[in-house]
């Protein structure tokens, strides 16, 4: 529901010829991960069936892997070769970087 928000959001007000929906949705659900891995890690307070729930299931839930994959290949298609490539480095590098602010955050309050 609420990828579908931010997709639906972000069209209306940016356009649709980026992804930008799938983009925010990636970088934020990575960083999330960041910060609920660090805090499970540093405090260790939720079973293994709570951590699959929040990672796996609600997180696995918010962002796609297979919606990032349609988008680069829409923008190939389109023939947006230099737009499809800044669309998959800056997912995966942004994604990655969220990941490990979180974690960061995590290490600095804790």
């Amino acid at each position: 529901m609420l990828r579908h928000l931010i997709n639906v959001t972000c069209a209306r007000c940016i356009g649709t010829a980026f992804p930008y929906g799938t983009f925010i949705i990636n970088i934020t659900g990575s960083t999330v991960m960041g910060l609920i891995a660090g805090y499970l890690a540093f405090k260790g307070e939720a079973s293994q069936p709570w951590r699959l729930f929040l990672m796996t299931g609600i997180l696995g839930g918010y962002t796609t892997f297979s919606a990032f994959s349609l988008d680069a290949a829409l923008l190939y298609e389109r023939g947006e070769l230099g737009l499809a490539v800044l669309y998959v480095a800056g997912s995966v590098a942004l994604s990655i970087m969220g990941l490990f602010a979180g974690l960061a955050i995590v290490r600095h309050l804790t």
